[in-house]
């Protein structure tokens, strides 16, 4: 529009010119108040709808669809109900306006105000969205099944159609991508000059934020849930993957990590990360210990439960025995068996669920350690050749997103890891102290029952050390009488030929060196020899060149070898005395001289043994069992008490009592032992 001269009046041309122009703007700007109006009217109508939808998809459609398991459940409706009470705020908050205009000035500061909230309840729905769409695909191939949950849709929300559950499902995804395009409607109708179009400008960008976010915050989920996949293959399988991208890949991050290792190229540091790396190894560490230990308790506490005192035979009846196995019945088979239950359901089985959940974070660990070696060496060819392909700046990214994840997260995680555990280890203090309680009050039970539970304290450790000291005496005595020295070996006349041999042995090695053989000797080793019992030699060294003491070098006279120690005892000469009934005391029955009593100097003196006359069943283990005919060794000829109807005799290596009047004495027809010629006559030569 042209100017006006000073003094000069319009012309009517132009005058009405002016005014076409005002009327323009005039219905410019009431239109856009208009358009204002019906975008903000349309933001708030819809809400309601949706925020309905909602509660109604939570609620009522949720809780009949019966047919599916609460897992299933779960991961369908993720955190709806999170996002139905971060919208019902909202909506509560927009419709608290009075009028239109204040409407619109508070319709920006409450998308502000919620954009954190927003952020958070979304995008936890939006990642887990496509899981919940597989889920509801699979149930299509069952009929049965899709008919009943198209039934529950159809009934309660016809609009749905055919989408069914399909339909519910992906508001949410659609609401929030749906706000950012809302206000900028309404910010494309809103005057620069006006008071609400800062705000509502504000609110635009940060909800474009949200959605930049979100979407961010699924990708990261994505190649969180790519890497996380703990896939158990076989050797054929791990070597049908290795293909000419994958070794390049594999050489090329070596040849990063030998380049950092030499110093050639620096190594990219992140202090964040490494201290979240660093805790949560610690809490690892300490869930995996902890699991173990655990896992050793529970097992030391079967062993010891595999062990029941309470049905042992104490071959004590009545008075404090009946206490004593009642209490250790209880304890077994109730308070012991309650508390191993108890830690196998609210520790152990919890500890190995947290074990488990720290494969995840540990897996996405060392892929990073991969994905930061190839970010390193695209980094370095960024930085000198100024580009990189497609493959590389996705390569690039991905190890970015890792990485963002990882920081934002293992806190989170590192934070309620310690808290589980802390939780668990409370649990623990508190079983140990529960159980010690029930022992406790189980035991005080019991002891109310004896008869000195009512001796005061220094009475009755008063009373258990007099018991203790005379149970000890008893116990001494008759460990002594188990330990007295048993006789000597009875012998036989030697022949003529072994006679020879034993007076060479004698003549050569002296008395002293010369050992009987107690019982049969099979050498099977390097310079074994092998004996029969009763055999005489001579020992040459107590050792063998190893320095074992347990294998003796000795001659036979004719060989020389080693034989076991066990096996030999010290030749003892035969003194020419009335024969006695072979005993532990030495004190046996007599029996009369016979005609080997006057025989020759050298010959043997005859040789009684005693064995079974009868078979005896021991009844308690302070009894042996007999057979006819077996031959014994009788110890004591009366038991503790002196009563003589009970011998003390020990049979195949095991001791015990046995009747007295089982036994017999008879002429031993094959005797061990030898006797030496008399010492006045000359040794013979061979």
């Amino acid at each position: 529009m042209a100017g006006y001269q000073e003094g000069e009046s319009p012309s009517p041309g132009e005058n009405s010119e002016d005014e076409s122009q005002g009327d323009e703007a005039i219905k410019i700007l009431e239109k856009m108040k208009l358009n204002q109006r019906l975008a903000a009217k349309e933001l708030i109508s819809t809400e309601a709808r949706y925020v309905h939808n909602l509660q109604l998809c939570a609620s009522d459609i949720r809780s009949q669809l019966h047919e599916l398991p609460d897992g299933d459940l779960d991961v369908i409706f993720s955190n709806i109900n999170d996002v139905i009470k971060v919208n019902s705020r909202f909506l509560k908050g927009l419709e608290e306006a009075e009028s239109e205009d204040e409407q619109l000035n508070l319709l920006g500061n409450l998308f502000l105000e919620f954009q954190e909230e927003m952020e958070s309840a979304y995008k936890v729905y939006c990642a887990s969205y496509d899981q919940a769409l597989i889920l509801v695909e699979s149930y299509k191939k069952v009929p049965k099944l899709q008919k009943a949950i198209q039934d529950v849709i159809t009934a309660l929300v016809p609009q749905a159609g055919a989408s069914g559950l399909t339909f519910l499902l992906v508001m949410p995804v659609q609401r929030v991508t749906k706000y950012p395009l809302l206000l900028q409607k309404i910010l494309e109708n809103t005057p620069p000059d006006d008071q609400a179009y800062e705000a509502l400008q504000r609110a635009t960008r940060a909800m474009q934020e949200v959605n930049s976010n979100i979407n961010e915050y699924k990708r990261r989920k994505e190649i969180a849930t790519k890497y996380n996949k703990l896939e158990h293959l076989t050797v054929r399988e791990r070597l049908a993957r290795i293909n000419t991208h994958s070794i390049s890949k594999k050489t090329l991050r070596l040849s990063q990590l030998f380049k950092q290792e030499a110093g050639i190229v620096t190594r990219t540091e992140d202090r964040e990360f490494d201290d979240l790396e660093e805790k949560f190894h610690w809490v690892a560490l300490c869930v995996n210990e902890l699991k173990s230990n655990v896992a050793s308790y529970l097992e030391n506490l079967e062993t010891f439960l595999r062990i029941k005192p309470h049905e042992c035979d104490l071959e004590m009846e009545g008075g404090p025995v009946q206490q004593y196995c009642c209490l250790t019945r209880n304890l077994h088979l109730l308070v012991f068996l309650e508390f191993k239950q108890r830690l196998e359901r609210l520790v152990y089985h919890p500890l190995g669920h947290l074990s488990k959940a720290l494969l995840g974070p540990q897996n996405l660990i060392k892929k990073r350690l991969d994905k930061l070696l190839d970010f390193e060496r695209i980094e370095e060819k960024l930085a000198e050749a100024g580009s990189m392909t497609y493959e590389e700046e996705a390569t690039r990214h991905t190890y970015q997103a890792l990485n963002s994840l990882l920081v934002s997260e293992l806190p989170r995680f590192n934070q309620v890891a310690t808290q589980w555990l802390s939780q668990l280890l409370h649990t623990l203090m508190a079983l140990q102290r529960d159980l010690a309680q029930q022992v406790v009050l189980k035991a005080e039970g019991e002891m109310a029952q004896l008869p000195h539970s009512h001796v005061s304290e220094s009475d009755f450790r008063k009373l258990v050390e007099d018991t203790l000291g005379k149970t000890s005496a008893q116990l001494h005595s008759f460990r002594q009488n188990f330990e007295k020295v048993l006789p000597v070996p009875i012998t036989q006349p030697l022949q003529p030929a072994a006679e020879r041999q034993v007076q060479t042995l004698v003549s050569k090695y002296g008395l002293s060196k010369l050992y009987q053989v107690t019982s049969n000797i099979s050498g099977s080793g390097n310079l074994a020899l092998t004996l029969q019992r009763g055999q005489i030699v001579a020992l040459l060294q107590d050792r063998d060149t190893k320095g074992n003491t347990n294998r003796w070098l000795v001659d036979t006279g004719g060989y020389r070898g080693y034989v076991p120690a066990g096996k030999l005892e010290p030749y003892q000469v035969v003194s020419h005395e009335e024969p006695s009934m072979q005993t532990g005391s030495g004190d046996g029955f007599r029996f009369p001289p016979t005609e080997a009593s006057r025989a020759p100097a050298h010959a043997a003196m005859p040789v009684f043994q005693v064995v079974a006359a009868y078979p005896f069943a021991a009844r308690s283990s302070h009894e042996v069992s007999l057979q006819a005919g077996q031959l014994v060794m009788v110890l004591e000829r009366q038991d503790k008490k002196g009563n003589p109807e009970w011998s003390l005799v020990e049979v195949n290596g095991q001791r015990g009592y046995v009747p007295s009047n089982f036994l017999m004495p008879v002429p031993s027809p094959v005797p061990w032992g030898w006797s030496l010629p008399p010492c006045d006559s000359p040794p013979s030569h061979m």
